[in-house]
This record gives structure tokens, sequence and C-alpha cells, in this order.
């Protein structure tokens, strides 16, 4: 035992060991700590990803966790594609997000952008992608979701979902559909408060369930019920930690009989009221498997959480055979990972287990899964109004938006194709049209924006003095621009969503 393990003696070694089977916290940088790999070498479950732990070597990370466990780990992370990414977070996807795979309704297309996401995960040792997003976007486009979601249609959605799962599983990944029962019609975010899904109970049947029907009938392993409250069903809590939600609705209703991993339990909708280990005690007797942490937590919270589902099981609060039963599941997942893994080693003529060691990720950073992200992007591309194919000596002003946390403030933008001015409103750029009028001034005006609607007032301001202006609209397109304006969709904010739009103005011709 070290000196940065002190919680080890109080805690019964079988409820403890069951405890570690149910837990993927994380951890800062891209070396595993000491205290990981001994808790990794007697059981525990898993790690979750964040951005921070993939700028390195992570194939060299990944196979130091897999020798350090007796067991397949649960290695997991949140690569969504667009907007959301934490593998190419400082470049950019290689892939648009889900709305861009919605607006094209390909099926087969879906299926085909989700199994290079997958592969390249594969590739760099993760094995459990906590996507696909099945929320179902509410007409005026949630802020939250934005373009995260397929699409404000529950049968579009249903089947990109059950697409989307095919696709990341045929990689030998566990996808985890999210965020039961839907979080697409909230109008708060649950990382920051608890967000009540709107509706009664049989429209949220009608409107949010269907993806998930989807999902479960498409196989998905996993499923991640998020910290939004429904009144009808799980009063005052979040579905994360409401039996009804969980044991009832999704494990007795709709059948789903894989592991329930739960958002991270430091949002607020979560800690805020009962903190971070309480939550995680009413998370499993609620009917979760597999708890995620969140990002922010630390070795000391891990330990803390370990003790009060110890604590739990000591008290009666928490039955034993609930944390059995948990632990079963967790253990089946893993073991089906270990079996896809030795399976894809198999296939490429490998030793079991080394499959993605070489630590060369082809495709990350540059055109990943043989270009299939910027087909996608192309196709998903609207245009109305006098879209020119040239321009003279452009400018691109970007708006930048407010931050989505799910998101973080990634790289985006058109730098790569033309003189860029970046505006953001929240840091004091009040004067925001005057300052572009006057840069764009003798120059072709061309205006990125993620969510016109939220800026509004400032494109119209714009809009009027530079009528030949070209809006690039690269969020939820729910705004809708004056007839003869030059206007471009690109339906999310990743960086071939970018290429397309930039290749559209002629600015990127050549390379594809």
């Amino acid at each position: 035992m070290t000196a940065t393990e002190p919680y080890e003696p109080s805690i019964d070694p079988a409820v403890g060991a069951l405890a570690d089977a149910i837990l993927i916290p994380p951890f800062p940088g891209t070396a595993a700590p000491r205290w990981l790999l001994n808790a990794l070498g007697r059981g525990l479950a898993g790690v979750t990803f964040f951005g921070p732990n993939v700028v390195g070597d992570t194939p060299a990370l990944t196979a130091s966790l897999r020798a350090a466990a007796p067991a397949e780990p649960v290695i997991a992370i949140d690569e969504e594609g667009g907007d959301v990414t934490r593998v190419a977070y400082a470049s950019g996807s290689p892939y648009p997000g889900n709305a861009a795979l919605g607006a094209v309704d390909d099926v087969t297309l879906t299926q085909a952008v989700h199994a290079a996401i997958g592969a390249d995960l594969f590739r760099l040792g993760i094995n459990t992608n906590l996507a696909p997003d099945a929320d179902v976007l509410d007409l005026d486009g949630s802020a939250v979701v934005g373009t995260r979601s397929f699409g404000p249609d529950p049968a579009l959605v249903a089947r990109h979902v059950a697409a989307a799962v095919a696709g990341l599983q045929s990689s030998g990944l566990a996808a985890c559909a999210k965020h039961f029962p839907g979080h697409g019609s909230t109008g708060d975010d649950s990382h920051l408060s608890l967000a009540t899904v709107s509706g009664t109970l049989e429209e949220i049947r009608a409107r949010d369930l269907p993806p998930f029907v989807a999902a479960i009938a498409a196989g998905s392993l996993a499923i991640m019920p998020g910290h939004l409250r429904v009144p009808e069903l799980t009063g005052a809590l979040p579905a994360t930690l409401s039996p009804a939600a969980v044991t009832g609705l999704l494990r007795g209703e709709l059948g789903f009989t894989g592991v329930v991993i739960c958002d991270a339990l430091e949002m607020k909708a979560a800690s805020a009221v009962f903190g971070i280990p309480e939550a995680a005690v009413l998370a499993v007797i609620a009917g979760v498997d597999l708890l995620c942490l969140g990002r922010d937590t630390d070795e000391a919270m891990y330990h803390a959480v370990r003790a009060a589902l110890a604590d739990a099981v000591a008290s009666g609060r928490l039955p034993g055979g609930r944390l059995e039963e948990a632990a079963a599941r967790v253990a089946s997942l893993r073991a089906r990972l270990a079996a896809a893994r030795d399976a894809q080693d198999a296939a490429a003529g490998l030793e079991p287990g080394k499959a993605g060691s070489s630590g060369v990720l082809v495709g990350v950073g540059v055109d990943a899964g043989d270009g299939i992200g910027l087909v996608a992007a192309r196709r998903a591309l609207r245009r109305s109004g006098p879209v020119p194919t040239t321009l003279v000596d452009p400018l691109i002003v970007e708006i930048e938006p407010e931050e989505n946390i799910a998101a973080g403030r990634f790289t985006w933008g058109f730098e790569p194709w033309a003189a860029v001015k970046r505006i953001d409103p929240a840091a004091g750029d009040g004067a925001a049209a005057g300052s572009i009028l006057a840069a764009s001034s003798g120059r072709d005006l061309v205006l990125a924006v993620r969510d016109a609607r939220r800026v509004v007032s400032l494109v119209h301001e714009v809009l009027a003095a530079r009528p030949d202006a070209v809006i690039i609209e690269m969020g939820v397109p729910a705004w809708t621009p004056p007839p003869e304006t030059a206007y471009l969709a690109t339906y999310g904010a990743s960086r071939v969503c970018a290429q397309a739009a930039a290749e559209a103005l002629g600015l990127a011709l050549g390379l594809a």
C-alpha cells in the first residue's frame, strides 16, 4: 500500500473488490499514476479518458493499463465526432457530427463514419465509446445538445442511432447510447443544474424513447442515463439516480439487459445536492452498473466513492446483491471486449492483445477512415442564395459562441484557408458589427457563426451594411436567412465541415 491510499484498511476486502469492479475513474496526464495501476491490478473496472489523456503516445498508455489489469479493462472516452471530440480536440474532428449525418439521412454513410471512428479508437487501444448521442432535438434546437443530435424527427434519429451503434461495435468497441430518456428538449445544461425534460410522460415516450428502443434492438452494449428530471417518472431526482427510470423504464419496460453507465457524477445535476460519493450510491441503488466520476475528480474522490459504496453495503442501504449484479454485468462486458480485441488481433495476424500497439494511428488529424468524414461533410453542406464560388481578398469573421461544456472550446474555423478575424462577444467585443465592417472594407466578407439565432442582431446589422456578405451557419440552422443572402449550412463546426464550406467558396480546392 502506498502513502496515497489512506482509505484501504477501513474497507472490507470483498466489498472493496465489488466497488472497484464498477468504477471507471479519470486521471491526469498521459501516463497512468501508480495508484491507478495498483487499483487495476486488484480489479478496478477501468478508466475514463478525457482530452489531456490522449495527446501523447496513447497506444502505449492503453497498453500499460492492460498490462496492469488481470482482465481487459474498460477504457472509455467521449468521441462523438463533430463538435464533441477528445482525440482530435486540438485540430478539429476529421468527421462531421450527428447533425450533418442526419441532414444527409443515409444510414449506410452514418454506419461507415462510426465504423471509422471506432477503428481509430481501437487502434489507440480504447474499447468503449460513450456515444452515440441518441437525443431527439427540440424543434427550436436545444443549445445544450445542438449539433450532437441527428435531428428533430424521432424516426430519423432512431434509424441513425441504430446505424451508429452498428458501426462502432463492428470495430470491436462497445457503444453507449445517451442521454436516456432524452436531453434534446431541455433548456438547462445538466453540467450546471438539474435539467427537466419537457412534456408529459406519454409525449416523452413518443418523442424521446424511440432512439433508445432502436439502440437496444441494434445490440448496444451500454446505455447512459442523463442527469435529467422527468417529473411524472423520477420526481425530484435525475434519471441517473431514479429506480423508476433505470430499473423500471429502461430495464423493465424497454428490456435493456446490457451495462448502464452513468453520466459523470461530478456534473452539478447530480453532485450539487448529494455530493459525488452519495450520488454514486444512489445511482447503483437505482440500477446503474458502471460509475463515471468525471473529468475533474481525483484519486481522493475515487477512494471516497469506494468507501461510500462499502459503507452503504455495511448499513444495508445498498443490497450486496445489487453490487454483485452490477459487477457481473461489467465483468461480462469486459469479457466481450477482450474477445473482440482477440478476434481483431487474430484477423490482423497479431498476438492477442497486441492490436494498436505500434503507436501509429493512421487518420487522426488528417482524413481518417479513408476520407469518409470529408465525404460526409461535403454531402451535408446546404446552400441557398447567390453563394459565390470565388472570393476577392476575403476576410472570414468567426463569431465565437458561448461555450458548450460537453464540447469545450475545441479548434474550429477557416484559418487554414483564409485570413480570419475571431470575435468573442462574451469577451467584451461589444462593437462587433462596426469592427467587422471596418476590417472588411474593400474585401469580400464571410461571417461564420455557430447558431446564428443567438447572435441574430449582429448578423442583421452586418447584412444591413453588407448584403453581399456570405453567412456560414456551423451550428443548428434554426435561423432563416433573408432570401437574397448567400448562405451555407454545415451542420457542425468540425474541421471537415469547415473544409467543405471552404471548398464551396473556392478556398480549399485541391486539399481533399
